[in-house]
């Protein structure tokens, strides 16, 4: 059933949320019935199931499972899923991307306490900590507690990197949080955040995971690695998704249909020796914006892929390859390579302005890489906020 899962590197050292819940912290569901928020990342370290870990618990009643986008197995990659049954308890499940909206929903009616188990990926423009908030929302309205079972941030919770977006209210799946494009927070931490900042003000437990440390990455934990979502196969193109997610807004492929999507960005028409040779003269001069990561060309076919990005065509690309991941700034390369694009092909580089600016949180980014701003003049523009941004989420921190 798990056949994406990765063994771990090494004998585990953190436990997920989940595990913490069922060996320290079942009296706060013992007796309860439960509505469970999770897919295929919502694993124990031997990759048993929530659902199955919550169902084998003396005194506790599952009632209800809520699939976030990709659906509960995370194999999905198209809008609008259905609503569905779990093959292997008979529970519902209950689409919060496609299936009966969350106001329509009964079963939350009838249950005591919504739990929450999904695997982030550390970038703004994740879709699980917006369903996860719009569920906590749900909850609030319903007067029902809800506990988040947390998981480690696969890309460290250290760098907090890019530019912030700003405060409003969350409506649908496709909305952002008012964070940085690579925040360093856990799932639990950024419901913490949310509550408070977007005056959510849900009952709130996070269930932290035992043993992780905000150095940690992925591969630090011990923990087999889950695809949270199909596009991201494995830690590596979970790196580079803070920066290179941009390039869904452009006429780039991000390289999905192959085996290292968001790893490589190209194009049929893309000059790869002429950007490769304007990014290794400007990599210096921007700030270290490539600094911890390797840049190649490659060439790379899409199979299938659910973008619709040239199916079947050779794309000549970049590949890019962290070096050194303490350092790296996914946000300032991809910002780079944007401008060297721009820079040697300026009448190939194409933008689908309303999605872009979705993800960049407003035209300002996109208006200067057209006009051939990138640098300092951008990473400058980003600093007060971040700050600030780093001073206001110490207090939801909770490693």
């Amino acid at each position: 059933m798990f056949a994406c899962v990765v063994a771990p590197p090494a004998a585990a050292q953190v436990r997920p949320g989940i595990e913490v819940l069922v060996s320290d912290s079942i009296g706060l569901v013992t007796g309860k019935r439960l509505a469970l928020l999770t897919n295929q990342s919502g694993v124990d370290r031997l990759g048993r199931r929530d659902v199955d870990l919550l169902r084998g618990t003396p005194g506790v009643r599952l009632m209800a499972i809520l699939s976030p986008e990709h659906g509960l197995r995370g194999t999905e990659d198209r809008p609008g899923l259905p609503d569905a049954v779990d093959s292997a308890t008979g529970l519902p499940i209950y689409s919060l991307y496609g299936g009966t909206s969350l106001p329509a929903i009964a079963a939350l009616d009838s249950v005591d306490i919504v739990l929450i188990d999904l695997q982030d990926v550390g970038a703004r423009y994740y879709s699980y900590p917006v369903t996860a908030v719009l569920l906590m929302q749900e909850a609030a309205r319903r007067g029902k507690p809800v506990v988040v079972l947390d998981r480690p941030n696969p890309i460290g919770g250290v760098a907090v990197q890019g530019n912030v977006g700003t405060a409003r209210a969350l409506e649908r799946v496709g909305d952002f949080l008012p964070i940085p494009m690579r925040h360093g927070m856990t799932l639990g931490e950024l419901a913490r955040f949310a509550n408070d900042v977007l005056g959510i003000h849900a009952r709130l437990t996070v269930v932290p995971a035992a043993g992780w440390r905000r150095a940690m990455f992925y591969d630090d934990t011990g923990l087999p690695w889950v695809r949270p979502s199909p596009n991201l196969p494995t830690p590596e193109s979970a790196m580079h998704y803070a920066g290179t997610c941009l390039f869904e807004g452009t006429n780039l492929s991000v390289g999905r249909g192959t085996t290292f999507a968001f790893q490589v960005v190209g194009a049929p028409w893309l000059d790869t020796g002429a950007v490769l040779s304007r990014l290794r003269i400007w990599g210096p001069w921007a700030q270290g914006a490539l600094t911890g990561v390797e840049v190649s060309g490659v060439a790379f076919t899409p199979r299938a892929p659910t973008d619709g990005k040239y199916e079947n065509v050779v794309v000549r690309g970049i590949r890019l390859r962290v070096t050194d991941r303490r350092r790296y700034d996914p946000t300032r390369a991809a910002i780079l390579m944007l401008g060297a694009i721009r820079a040697s092909q300026p009448d190939s580089l194409r933008f689908d302005g309303t999605r872009f600016d979705r993800l960049a949180a407003g035209s300002e980014l996109r208006r200067a890489i057209l006009a051939g701003r990138v640098g300092e003049a951008v990473w400058r523009v980003w600093e007060g906020r971040l700050a600030r941004f780093q001073r206001l989420r110490a207090k939801y921190l909770l490693y």
